[in-house]
């Protein structure tokens, strides 16, 4: 992961023959090329050492997105316009985590009136959907995969809510990408490699990202996506109506009934973002706000700090077996409230309020046995208490707004169904619910699939600290809360804490990074716990982007996970 810091206002115009677009691609690639680490052990936190701008700053996980981000803070944007321009970006240059054809959610602090808004553009099932016709993989791959996408009308109704730039502009830079083409780096040339057997499935998927169809892109080639560019183009100039009830809208429907899917115009029609109350709870302190339902990531953070709050991480010491042993057993209770109440608001109903009580997380504490692996997770009651393989954005602007962003189309590459003449990829979000009948993620139609997508902004002393978000599935459930416990208890500076090693556990089993010391895993396995140990730095926990504000100086800093191929611009 490289960090960028730009001190120098850019003089060039967004829209002006997209020469700054160019240089931006060109600077960041070289940089790319000429530090990139040979070795995933040689990373290291001082490589990606915060940076320290006033004005605003910009976290992604790629580079030209970061840079896309933070030129159009320059240019008079704000908080919001830029995340959106990021967005867009980021499903040119990062395909197969995100795109218009997928979902998400963002979390804003508007820093004028110092409240905090929930947006939620999450997929929805679509109206015709039969559960019981679900077979095989159909819930993974393919058309009947496919929800209703909601990234184009969920990041527009944001523009039109809480930005200043027209949707044409902060479109533009993502036009560009498409349009003239994005080097391919190590990364995505692996995702492609990676998923090239889901891609030759499907024809449109195997011409817009195999190379002649039939060969994986290498890391240097340049990738063109002309159908997108035209897309993106599109509703650039007609908005969300293109999407939803235009040309767009007819192509996707013909796609989907000549494949078997159930998505269909009128569910484009249909479909609406939804303007949500953030979840909230109390840490050491700061006031953490996060996503409600139907992101189960918010809420189940929140329990699992308020459950942490009750031990002195300082004195265990960072990530040593004791520390750990509570990290793990925490996770595993919150993953259990996880499966027995998670499911969409306006379906079921969903204890969150019990769930982040402090009561609540006194009982479930008092549940943890210290040093020895728990064999029986007894859970309380909340009734007594009641009163995807994703990509994620970060910006704070020089009034002191915050954004967290996070989108997906679920698994990488989604579907892998590429809409004909449109470069759309779409997502296989179906795939997110519970196949079973009778439970709170079950399928219905019209209905949101829980998710682990968590954007989270953090205050203190009710001023902006931190605005901070994953990639990662349920690893960014169990991720943030060790990140926050890092900066928190352990006064790491963001870009240590996002990169120092992280676990997850749901079961018997710890996951662990091979950074975790030797004595510490065999202080595990003492405690009678099972081990799955990963390489350092392992994609698999996930990819953090945070941008935070030093309260006493007004100074900025931003962290960019080195599990992925993030960026930090700021200015």
């Amino acid at each position: 992961m490289i960090t960028f810091y730009f001190v120098s206002h850019c003089n060039c115009p967004i829209t002006a023959g997209r020469r700054w677009l160019h240089h931006i691609v060109l600077i960041v690639l070289l940089c790319i090329s000429l530090c990139r680490c040979s070795q995933e052990e040689s990373r290291s936190a001082e490589s990606n050492s915060p940076h320290a701008p006033k004005s605003g700053m910009v976290a992604t996980a790629h580079p030209v997105s970061s840079q896309v981000g933070v030129e159009i803070l320059k240019k008079g944007g704000n908080a919001v316009d830029a995340a959106v321009a990021c967005a867009f970006a980021l499903g040119v240059v990062e395909p197969y985590a995100s795109g218009i054809g997928g979902g998400g959610f963002m979390l804003v602090y508007l820093a004028k009136s110092k409240k905090v808004a929930a947006l939620d553009y999450r997929e929805t099932a679509p109206g015709s959907v039969k559960a019981q016709q679900l077979k095989g993989d159909q819930m993974k791959v393919g058309a009947r995969s496919v929800a209703v996408p909601g990234t184009v009308a969920g990041l527009t109704l944001a523009l039109e809510k809480w930005g200043r730039m027209d949707l044409a502009t902060v479109m533009e830079p993502a036009i560009g990408l498409a349009e003239d083409g994005v080097v391919v780096e190590k990364l995505l040339a692996g995702m492609m490699r990676n998923q090239s057997a889901k891609l030759s499935r499907f024809p449109e998927a195997a011409r817009t990202y195999l190379k002649n169809g039939d060969r994986t892109f290498k890391e240097g080639d340049r990738i063109y996506q002309k159908d997108l560019a035209k897309t993106y183009r599109l509703i650039a100039e007609k908005g969300p109506d293109a999407f939803y009830r235009g040309k767009i809208a007819r192509a996707i429907d013909k796609q989907m009934k000549r494949s078997g899917g159930w998505l269909n115009s009128r569910d484009l029609a249909d479909y609406r973002p939804i303007q949500r109350n953030p979840v909230k709870g109390m840490y050491r302190g700061y006031e953490i706000f996060s996503m409600p339902p139907p992101s189960s990531g918010g809420v189940l953070i929140i329990e699992m700090l308020h459950i942490l709050q009750g031990y002195d991480f300082v004195r265990k010491g960072h990530n040593s077996a004791d520390a750990v042993q509570i990290m793990a057993e925490a996770m595993r209770r919150i993953f259990v409230d996880r499966t027995r109440f998670m499911g969409d608001p306006d379906f079921v109903h969903v204890p969150e309020k019990a769930l982040l009580s402090e009561p609540y997380a006194v009982k479930v504490r008092a549940g943890i046995e210290e040093g020895k692996i728990n064999r029986k997770i007894a859970m309380p009651n909340p009734a007594a208490y009641e009163s995807t393989q994703t990509t994620h954005v970060s910006v704070v602007d020089e009034e002191g707004n915050l954004v967290a962003l996070t989108q997906t189309l679920n698994s990488f590459f989604g579907s892998g169904m590429v809409v004909p003449g449109t470069g759309i990829l779409l997502n296989n979000e179906m795939s997110d619910f519970t196949a079973e009948k009778g439970q709170p993620n079950s399928i219905e139609p019209g209905k949101r699939p829980i998710s682990s997508i968590s954007p989270t902004i953090v205050l203190k002393d009710g001023k902006p600290y931190l605005a901070i978000g994953m990639a990662g599935a349920t690893r960014i459930i169990s991720g943030l809360p060790q990140i926050l416990v890092n900066m928190i208890d352990y006064k790491m500076d963001i870009q240590k804490a996002i990169d120092a090693p992280r676990i997850h556990c749901h079961s018997e089993e710890i996951s662990l990074e091979s950074r975790i010391p030797p004595r510490v895993r065999k202080g595990l396995v003492d405690m009678g716990y099972g081990l799955d140990v990963r390489k350092a730095y392992d994609l698999y926990f996930g990819g953090a982007q945070g941008v935070m504000i030093d309260q006493r100086t007004g100074a900025l800093q931003g962290g960019a996970d080195p599990r992925r191929a993030g960026s930090v611009v700021g200015y």
